[in-house]
């Protein structure tokens, strides 16, 4: 499927995703850096701010900023539903022909939009994905479990995951289209995307600081995002469950062998150090086993329920029409 030709005159060419929570801090330093180069690229944008149910000023300066940049589209969700949840939000209200997500710490510069605009259209590209080459300003852990992320993905998920690439991103009209209709709902996009297939591209660029406030991604969420990651991408952790019940076989027959090896020659001995150690092992195992299974039952639980990942509370961009 090739891209996208540019649209007519007074349609909506370009949409900025931008999963919002609790960014008080940031957001007059985003509006500050965002707003001129989307003024200097010439085309006909809307900003989804996705508010992602925040509980601090971010909502009152939402509605402020909009009162002087009319580009400036709110769509607020009724809780905090988490961040691919807010990103699939934007997805299936944005209305450019071009739609590019991006987080609001700044993290990924914006003045990148233009350079990925500018490939797309010149390669028929449908994706480009914002590639970082220098984390330098990450701390070391960051770092290293990132780049653990990306190689477990890459080994799980398959090849075509881009390393380095994150929820940055620009998306052509047919791409959000086939994204829309997919019945997933525990959705990772930077899996997802690639696992489709189309066209691609990369603008490389060096990962910044974030401007203000704290990090929305802790460690425990990190740690959940690539559970879910693995889960909704490969079987590997149920074909290792199985492995490790097959290794448990392999070993149970090599206690029954010697116990009744020890049996025959009559040199039985108390073995309590090395019963609690073979208790503990398959205990270990089982658990281990039966947990594994269990976030797949959850999935394939969740997935059956169907409930919506999000409720949207208001969208100013309908309030318009």
């Amino acid at each position: 499927m090739s891209a996208v030709h540019d649209p007519h005159r007074g349609s909506i060419s370009l949409s900025i995703i931008i999963p919002i929570f609790n960014e008080e801090e940031v957001l007059p330093v985003l509006v500050g850096r965002l707003r001129p180069v989307l003024d200097g690229c010439d085309e006909p944008y809307e900003v989804l701010a996705v508010d992602d149910g925040s509980t601090d000023k971010t909502p009152r300066l939402l509605e402020d900023l909009r009162t002087t940049w009319p580009q400036l589209r709110i769509v607020a969700l009724r809780r905090n539903s988490g961040h691919q949840a807010a990103l699939t939000a934007g997805l299936h209200r944005a209305r450019g022909a071009y739609v590019i997500s991006m987080d609001a710490d700044l993290q990924d510069p914006p003045e990148v939009i233009p350079d990925m605009l500018a490939l797309a259209r010149a390669d028929g590209l449908d994706v480009v994905y914002g590639v970082r080459t220098d984390r330098s300003t990450d701390t070391g852990f960051k770092r290293r479990t990132a780049a653990g992320y990306y190689w477990l993905m890459r080994r799980l998920a398959g090849s075509y995951v881009p390393a380095e690439a994150g929820d940055f991103r620009l998306l052509t009209r047919p791409v959000v289209e086939t994204l829309k209709a997919l019945p997933e709902q525990q959705r990772i996009y930077r899996l997802l995307i690639p696992w489709l297939g189309f066209p691609s591209g990369q603008v490389t660029y060096q990962r910044a600081e974030r401007v203000a406030g704290t990090t929305k991604y802790p460690l425990h969420k990190m740690v959940l995002l690539a559970l879910d990651s693995i889960t909704s991408f490969s079987a590997v952790p149920l074909r290792l469950a199985t492995a490790l019940g097959a290794f448990s076989l392999v070993i149970c027959l090599g206690f029954l062998t010697w116990t009744l090896v020890v049996y025959a020659t009559g040199s039985t001995l108390p073995g309590w150090t090395s019963l609690i150690t073979t208790i503990l092992f398959f205990g270990a195992v089982q658990l281990f086993c039966v947990g594994m299974l269990g976030e797949y039952v959850a999935r394939i639980y969740t997935a059956v329920q169907a409930r919506p990942t999000y409720y949207v509370a208001r969208d100013t961009g309908e309030e318009q029409q």
